[in-house]
């Protein structure tokens, strides 16, 4: 007598799962044409601070451009790969990039930080005009 028939219950371990996926591929087909608007709307960005569009394609350099329209030293580039950290540094950054282009803090909040990819379309596409970097030696601020 084994344990199993002791207790009078035997288990099918033959289950098999399915996949929450039908095999279309449409959540891919979506995330393909998010991240190219998003591409586009960057590099419109770039190209209304004078810097070169294309930069809005590869990783991590459109991090380095992204920083330097908005006058934040390069290094910090190191601070987006620390995890939490990266957080409030993209929070700093785009309210610093919302008043380089002349927006509210709040829509650096709102457009340029919770809902980047409609903030950035809305800054390439919108009538906003690059005012320079908004910190670094090149911001005069009042004490």
């Amino acid at each position: 007598m084994d344990i199993v028939s002791l207790f009078g219950q035997t288990y099918d371990y033959t289950t098999t799962t399915t996949a929450t996926d039908d095999g279309n591929g449409m959540g891919a087909i979506v995330g393909v044409i998010l991240g190219v608007i998003s591409i586009i709307a960057l590099w419109k960005v770039f190209q209304k601070a004078k810097q070169p569009g294309w930069a809005a394609i590869i990783p991590i350099y459109n991090i380095y451009i992204l920083l330097k329209i908005v006058g934040r030293p390069g290094w910090w580039v190191l601070l987006y790969l620390i995890p939490f950290v990266n957080i409030i540094v993209h929070l700093v950054v785009a309210l610093d990039a919302a008043k380089s282009f002349g927006k509210s803090s709040a829509f650096g909040v709102l457009g340029l930080w919770l809902f980047s990819f409609i903030g950035y379309m809305i800054v390439g596409f919108g009538d906003a005009k690059y005012k320079g970097p908004s910190v670094g030696p090149a911001t005069t601020r009042a004490v």
